[in-house]
């Protein structure tokens, strides 16, 4: 006969140990995760810098890891549409994203956007970090940031300035310097960063704040006149230019290229791919290969990378706002 207590006793054993499987489960399921090929939507075209940064390291994972990790490049709508895929696929860790800073910035030029750019996704790290260059035109009679400054607060509006289109890091980079320095400046878009490296090269605009990689020819060429960097110091690829940030103390203007997961994906899966993705970066072969494509290795916990992508997203919706900036 069952009494009363008895009874209790062992519905609250059976209770404890459902509470133990649901605890230990997920630790377990990390352990023999991945058992299975995982797909890596990339949000962009093939030969970008997301494309790049995502296959170089998809591939080392698939070494270390034990299982393919397969590039799927779903382009379009400035990542929005690989993005949205990735928003509804199963949190189990087999589809991941690799997407740009243009992820946290998209719900501020776009008028709709079909998820939640912060909620929507787990933060796994970035994986590089995209420094971008002011430049000038050799005709152009600046040769610092102070220079450049004082030019553009005694000639208001008379200064122009290329960059790859409306909202974009050319242009937003620019942006944040005008409004950090009160200095008022005639933005000139172009479709892409290609005719707008040419627009500066040939003087058909004055200034420039491109990403380091599209500007190295026209600077080596001297075809452009490097003056800072948008990096907080300066970089190991030309520790000759000074940064912004030493004449405009604070400020900082770098883009990344980052890896996600669908939101409620297992924290342990999550860490996981982390911690592999740390191992990854230090690997000096994958550094070279990063940096050879002037896509600087960029590790962050889960945390921190969300952390920083909120941080982002703040930064770019006040800088569009003020701009005036939409992609639609």
């Amino acid at each position: 006969m069952c009494t009363n207590k008895t009874f209790a006793r062992k519905a609250g054993l059976l209770t404890a140990l459902v509470a133990v499987t649901c605890a230990v489960a997920p630790a377990l399921h990390a352990q023999s995760y991945p058992a299975r090929t995982v797909r890596v939507i990339v949000a962009w075209p093939p030969g970008g810098a997301n494309d790049i940064a995502g296959r170089i390291v998809a591939l080392k994972l698939s070494e270390t890891m034990g299982q393919q990790f397969i590039i799927d490049n779903r382009g379009g709508a400035s990542g929005i549409l690989g993005a949205d895929v990735v928003a509804k696929s199963p949190a189990d860790g087999y589809t991941l994203l690799v997407h740009s800073a243009a992820h946290v910035s998209n719900p501020s030029l776009y008028s709709k956007v079909p998820y939640d750019t912060l909620k929507d996704f787990a933060a796994i790290s970035p994986l590089g970090r995209q420094v971008g260059m002011l430049v000038v035109h050799p005709s152009f009679p600046v040769k610092t940031v102070k220079e450049f400054i004082d030019l553009g607060r005694k000639q208001p509006n008379a200064i122009t300035y290329a960059s790859s289109g409306a909202g974009s890091f050319v242009h937003l980079a620019m942006a944040l310097l005008n409004s950090m320095s009160n200095t008022k400046m005639i933005h000139v878009p172009y479709k892409g960063g290609g005719p707008a490296a040419v627009a500066i090269a040939s003087g058909e605009v004055q200034a420039m704040t491109a990403t380091v990689g599209s500007v190295i020819p026209h600077v080596s060429s001297k075809r452009l006149r490097a003056v800072a960097v948008t990096a907080d110091e300066r970089i190991a690829q030309f520790p000759e230019v000074p940064s912004i940030a030493e004449t405009i103390k604070g400020y900082e203007f770098t883009a990344w290229v980052g890896m996600m997961a669908p939101a409620n994906t297992p924290k342990p899966i999550v860490d996981r791919l982390n911690a592999e993705i740390h191992k990854v970066l230090k690997d000096k072969g994958v550094a070279d290969k990063l940096t050879s494509q002037t896509l600087d290795p960029m590790f962050m916990t889960p945390e921190q990378f969300a952390a920083r992508m909120k941080s982002d997203f703040d930064k770019y919706a006040k800088l569009i706002k003020e701009t005036g900036a939409k992609a639609d």
